[in-house]
């Protein structure tokens, strides 16, 4: 049985999780800006359920709703769900994103994803493994569709992306009307090539604030930055 991973206000079990917890959902989670007239978010391909957990942590929104279509993973998000402070306000959804996209009625304020993205690497033989790393299980195309039809007008879209696929994202999200308010750059160590682009999109078009962020100077040895930015969350932060 594996342990739950154990944050500083809420844990998370992953056993019966393709992808376990890492990096870029923490990141994700903390970057993302939440405005205060936030209402509702939803988290799409929601996994272990960790980023709609860490909206509730840093937030009152009131309605956090999470998507999943894997049915261990979705079984496992709504327990996590369930066993956290905040489960007044946390559903997760068994479906599969277009058909969410078109059956649902209501907008959101939120949108977060980290998607799975590993589409240059071969194929294990573990299938729900493949599902959640894989692109063909939810491409870019398929994302930027939904979420244009289930952002709200003045709706905040927030996802992280490998970084060589940024300005492809960025023409996709262009044409259904989603422009870059936010970009970061994250980089491993000093000298290491950037990884991560992290986006923030709305339908609203203003100058782009980019900013960049190193995770450690040396093995284990993380940036000041880089803790501020997470130690809400990790226990040894």
């Amino acid at each position: 049985m594996d342990k739950p991973f154990q944050f500083k206000q809420f844990q998370v079990s992953q056993n019966r999780c393709a992808m376990k917890i890492g990096t870029d959902a923490v990141l994700l989670g903390a970057w993302t800006s939440l405005k205060n007239n936030l209402f509702s978010a939803l988290d799409i391909g929601a996994g272990t359920g960790v980023l709609a957990l860490i909206l509730a942590q840093r937030s009152a929104i009131e309605t956090i709703d999470a998507l999943e279509i894997d049915t261990d993973a979705y079984e496992q998000c709504s327990e996590n769900f369930e066993n956290s402070p905040w489960a007044d306000r946390l559903f997760c959804y068994h479906a599969s994103l277009l058909e969410f996209a078109e059956e649902i009625d209501d907008n959101y304020d939120l949108v977060i994803c980290n998607p799975p993205f590993y589409s240059e690497d071969y194929k294990t033989n573990n299938a729900s493994r493949d599902l959640a790393r894989f692109n063909d299980a939810m491409p870019f195309e398929h994302l930027i569709y939904a979420v244009s039809k289930l952002l709200s007008a003045d709706g905040v879209f927030s996802v992280i992306i490998p970084h060589k696929e940024e300005a492809s994202f960025i023409d996709l999200a262009l044409k259904v009307g989603l422009f870059p308010n936010r970009i970061l750059h994250v980089k491993g160590n000093p000298e290491s090539e950037i990884k991560r682009s992290l986006l923030e999109f709305s339908f609203h078009k203003t100058e782009i604030n980019k900013t960049k962020l190193v995770i450690e100077t040396s093995r284990h040895q993380y940036t000041e930055a880089y803790i501020n930015l997470t130690k809400a969350f990790y226990l040894k932060m």
